[in-house]
């Protein structure tokens, strides 16, 4: 047997030699497959369709783009996929261009790029819609409706085909449109049954998007315990992989919000500064500026607290103005990045820093309505101001009434120069809130002001005489039921 193997073994390769070189294709058909795919690339004709459209209006480059997507050739080539790619993209501009919205909702799910999609890889598909949705959202940033619309065309096709990897960041980018239109309940909704298919994947990527869109619709509801709670679970999920810096600058941003909301301005000055250097090296403006307000904003709001603060406990009507504060804010918009990102927006935060320092309420009023869009639209900006305008009010008011012990209301009113309905209901909130000791006559049409007098003290130490004698006479009790019942 050990003398037959070796010939067995020979006998063996000797017949699998042969067979391996017969079932190994032969070299010399390569060259001509080559060429034909040379000849089925030649796309020249689709090169210079795309070089015409470079000075055409968008409406002359919406039927040339739409002719390469679906020329009757049927080329798919690298070179033809390469070109009718940007084909997409530049026909997406285009109808953004030409305001034609209706015709970009039905772009990626409709007839014209159907053959496209079906001739290209999952991976290109996935990259190709994702960018579309980007530059269409960059594109009409307003059109909110739209953009929910084709999200929803998206989602739908990618059920169809199956595509789940595709139609969770399309729902996340959904969720982002619903909470943008104010649909918080929608939004939310969305972003639960997101995050319980992206926990079983372990997407991290995903999850710190989806956290981040559930914390900013949280506190959209007022809810800070649980908006608070998805950031942290957002930042935990980007401390295991890299993240980028754009995503990273609304992180902090984030950060910074919650840390306003709270009164903690020093804390979230900080993150909008970090936030706002980052997007600052990006040059993106569109996302820099709001950062800029924040810190504006903070500023504003520390000095006036510190301000109102001293006031409250030194007694003292008619606050000073802050003149540090006023240098600061004037520091953060006359250097290098007050000239880049100099408009609109700047110059409303600076004149209500203006008119915060000089504790006036008419010319506070009157930048809110001139810059109603700047100060309005803005949902952090919007709620801190109107807490900005009733400190200024109260502190106008207290400064108004300290020098008297009874008062008209209507007088109270003109020295304000506002209603007087409105005078006399921040003035009865203000007494229920102790913000001084007073009552309204409205008989008499009459404020009477008290003088804060001290506390009495003999009240309180026997109220703590009468708690513990309770609790005496009570242990007392006690002890004698045991008594008793021992004796029995």
């Amino acid at each position: 047997y050990l003398s037959k193997q070796p010939t067995t073994m020979s006998e063996s390769m000797e017949v699998d030699t042969p067979a391996a070189s017969t079932s190994a294709p032969p070299p010399e058909p390569v060259q001509p497959a080559a060429a034909e795919d040379d000849e089925e690339e030649d796309c020249s004709d689709l090169v210079d369709l795309l070089d015409s459209i470079s000075d055409a209006t968008p409406a002359a480059k919406i039927p040339i783009l739409t002719s390469i997507l679906n020329e009757p050739q049927n080329r798919y080539g690298s070179t033809a996929a390469a070109l009718k790619e940007r084909a997409v993209y530049a026909l997406a501009r285009a109808y953004c261009e030409d305001s034609r919205h209706d015709e970009v909702v039905t772009l990626l799910t409709g007839e014209t790029c159907a053959p496209f999609f079906a001739n290209i890889t999952k991976a290109k598909t996935a990259k190709v819609v994702r960018a579309v949705l980007d530059s269409v959202c960059a594109l009409a940033p307003e059109e909110l409706d739209m953009q929910a619309q084709i999200c929803q065309n998206i989602i739908a096709w990618c059920r169809a085909e199956k595509r789940s990897f595709l139609r969770q960041r399309v729902e996340a980018k959904m969720a982002s449109v619903l909470f943008q239109q104010d649909k918080y309940g929608e939004a939310l909704t969305l972003v639960d049954r997101l995050l319980v298919e992206l926990k079983k994947l372990d997407d991290k990527q995903l999850l710190v998007e989806v956290h981040l869109v559930e914390s900013k619709i949280h506190h959209g509801l007022r809810g800070m315990a649980k908006s608070k709670a998805a950031l942290t679970a957002s930042r935990t999920s980007a401390n295991a992989i890299y993240v980028a810096p754009s995503l990273q600058s609304q992180i902090d941003m984030m950060s910074g919000v919650l840390h306003c909301e709270e009164g903690d301005y020093d804390t979230a000055h900080s993150y909008f500064l970090e936030a706002f250097e980052q997007l600052d090296q990006l040059d993106d403006r569109e996302k820099a500026v709001p950062c800029l307000k924040y810190m504006m904003l903070c500023k504003i709001l520390d000095g006036l607290n510190k301000a109102l603060g001293i006031s409250a406990a030194t007694g003292v009507a008619g606050i000073r103005p802050d003149h540090k504060n006023e240098a600061d804010i004037s520091g953060m918009i006359t250097g290098k990045r007050g000239v880049k990102y100099a408009g609109r927006n700047v110059d409303a935060m600076s004149s209500i820093a203006a008119a915060a320092s000089k504790r006036s309420l008419k010319e506070y009023e009157a930048v809110l309505t001139e810059y109603s869009h700047e100060l309005q639209d803005d949902l952090l900006i919007k709620h801190h101001l109107s807490t900005l305008q009733e400190q200024l009010l109260e502190s106008n008011l207290i400064r108004i009434i300290e020098p008297y012990s009874c008062v008209e209301i209507e007088h109270v009113a003109s020295l304000i120069d506002m209603p007087l309905p409105v005078v006399e209901k921040k003035l009865s909130q203000m007494i229920l809130d102790g913000k001084f000791h007073g009552i309204l006559d409205q008989g008499k049409g009459q404020l009477i002001v008290y003088e804060e007098a001290d506390q009495d003290q003999a009240m309180e130490k026997g109220l703590k005489v009468i708690e513990n004698m309770d609790k005496v006479v009570t242990s007392l009790f006690g002890r004698s039921q045991a008594l008793r019942s021992m004796m029995v």
